[in-house]
Formats: C-alpha cells, sequence, structure tokens
C-alpha cells in the first residue's frame, strides 16, 4: 500500500502498474478541497500524451494499480 498524504497530491509522480493506451507515467495536476480539507476533485495527466483523467485519490493507496514515483 502507498503512503499518499492528500496536501502533497499535486504535482505528485506516479507510475501505473497496468500500462493501458501507452501511457504509463503520470502527474497530478488538479486537487480541490472542500472546507473540512477533504479532497472531492483529484485530476491524473498521463506524461506523454497529455491526456486527463478524473481519478479517486484514493486509487493512488493501491500499489497494484499505482507505485509512486516514475520506475
Amino acid at each position: 500500500m502507498n503512503s499518499v498524504n492528500p496536501k502533497a497530491l499535486l504535482h505528485s509522480k506516479w507510475t501505473k502498474q497496468q500500462v493501458e493506451n501507452k501511457e504509463k507515467h503520470f502527474v497530478v495536476t488538479e486537487v480541490e478541497f472542500n472546507e473540512n480539507k477533504k479532497v472531492v476533485h483529484c485530476v491524473i495527466q498521463a506524461v506523454i500524451s497529455h491526456n486527463e483523467y478524473d481519478i479517486n485519490w484514493r486509487d493512488l493507496k493501491n500499489s497494484k494499480l499505482w507505485r509512486q514515483g516514475w520506475v
């Protein structure tokens, strides 16, 4: 399990364990918090294609899906 701090999500780098559409490396480009400082919206962008995807930030904790950093 990856440890993910919501305050440090923005601009963090991630490697997807199962490559899809030749997209492997990603950067978190947008994080939105509510008034209780809980993450309500997170966007991750593929480095090569620049495609953006809405993601549940808690999915990044799953080491079967994501690895922190670029590997």
